[in-house]
């Protein structure tokens, strides 16, 4: 696909643009409207193909579960092994589309692994997140993005109480997600470690704070977050922050999402899914 269709639709769920501007711009780098149904299937969420763990699962328990958090009750996905009395746990913060069928998905996968895994809703304070995409991505303009940290918080205090938890904490994000992580590093010194994949890069100047060891995933071709790594990677060393930082070449921003096949890319994916996994086992250990 032209890389200019996937950068449009970059600005499009990011910036963000109506889609009624979204789709004449479409048009007119697809030559025609008639080309638009095609290219949307390819590129834009298919979340029946979010199943990589099913949701019965029989090696996992999931549930739906609530807690408290700085805004009242925040809504939340859990899965954790059956099996396991005590677990390391990890929170799943969702991209700027909510709590969907990935994100619960990627919450099961970490359960596989022997997680604890909760994916809150952070959308809670405004309802919950709804079924369409494009009220979600809106909604997330309405946010305060200090009581969503503060949410965060919350859901690691719920955690390190979790009768099947063993009270170590870390933090994976994805997209908007991944600019949480970062947030929540700055926040939380009991964080215990810290993976974002393509998030938005924070104000270099906080992160003095950060005591969790980083893993931080970036898109090669991600322009828009990646102009602010370098700044980012500087204010880490600087406070002598545990980081790392990999650029995956050739891909696009939120390659790991299996949902979306044209943006999806399996080999930067399954790489920067083992690296993580490897990486929260040792720290949570």
């Amino acid at each position: 696909m032209d890389q200019r269709i996937i950068d449009l639709y970059d600005e499009y769920t990011h910036a963000p643009l109506p889609r009624r501007v979204f789709l004449e711009r479409l048009a007119v780098l697809a030559g025609s409207a008639t080309a638009i149904p095609a290219i949307l299937a390819a590129i834009e969420p298919n979340y029946a193909r979010a199943a990589v763990v099913a949701a019965d699962d029989s090696r996992l328990a999931a549930e739906k579960v609530s807690f408290q958090g700085a805004t009242g009750d925040i809504a939340g996905y859990l899965a954790r092994p059956k099996l396991a009395d005590k677990a390391p746990a990890v929170i799943v913060i969702h991209e700027n589309r909510g709590l969907n069928a990935y994100v619960e998905d990627v919450t099961r996968r970490l359960a596989t692994e022997g997680f604890v895994a909760l994916a809150p809703d952070l959308l809670s304070p405004l309802g919950g997140t709804p079924s369409d995409a494009d009220k979600a991505r809106d909604m997330f303009g309405q946010l305060d993005a200090d009581k969503t940290v503060n949410n965060l918080v919350a859901a690691m205090s719920y955690l390190m109480a979790y009768r099947y938890s063993s009270a170590k904490v870390g933090a994976i994000g994805f997209c908007w997600g991944g600019g949480m992580v970062n947030r929540l590093a700055i926040k939380a010194p009991d964080l215990k470690a810290g993976v974002a994949f393509y998030g938005p890069t924070p104000d270099p100047a906080l992160v003095a704070t950060v005591k969790a060891p980083l893993m931080l995933h970036y898109a090669g071709l991600d322009d828009r977050v990646n102009a602010g790594i370098p700044a980012y990677d500087e204010a880490l060393k600087k406070a002598g922050v545990e980081h790392q930082i990999l650029v995956y070449p050739g891909v696009n921003h939120a390659f790991h999402n299996d949902t979306s096949a044209e943006r999806y890319n399996k080999e930067a994916a399954d790489l920067a899914w083992t690296r993580s996994v490897q990486f929260l086992k040792q720290k949570l250990a």
